[in-house]
């Protein structure tokens, strides 16, 4: 079942320069920053309880974010959905015609499992579902 909304993502070209303004001009609460290998981004969060903003930027310059940038610049990316059971909410959104990006989540940040539905399902939104490291099923 969808929780909350857990962040909103966008993406920029310059990531110091973003968190600069987020951390001094707008004094929101820096978390720090990862480096998310599976989807080739560094982020950057700031906490909004209960929700935070992600500043995504490409890792070493490659992957989807590099060739977003490359095509758009920066902006926002995607809403991302936090889940206390991502599997069934994928199974439950497949039912119903929703198709994601990949067939399974995959490691995100911060230890959770994420995965994309396609924009083209959602009128053109990229939304994520986030199942937090706290709620996986052991």
């Amino acid at each position: 079942m969808i929780t909350a909304l857990d962040h909103i993502a966008i993406a920029v070209p310059d990531l110091e320069r973003a968190v600069k303004r987020f951390m001094e001009d707008f004094g929101l609460p820096f978390e720090g920053t990862e480096d998310v290998a599976a989807a080739k981004t560094k982020t950057a969060f700031f906490p909004l309880p209960p929700t935070s903003i992600e500043l995504v930027h490409p890792l070493n310059g490659e992957g989807p974010i590099a060739g977003y940038l490359e095509k758009r610049g920066g902006g926002l990316h995607h809403l991302c959905f936090r889940s206390d059971d991502i599997d069934a909410d994928v199974a439950h959104l497949r039912s119903k015609g929703y198709q994601f990006l990949s067939d399974a989540p995959s490691p995100g940040a911060h230890g959770s499992r994420v995965i994309f539905i396609h924009p083209r399902s959602c009128d053109g939104v990229l939304i994520e579902l986030n199942q937090p490291a706290s709620d996986h099923a052991h």
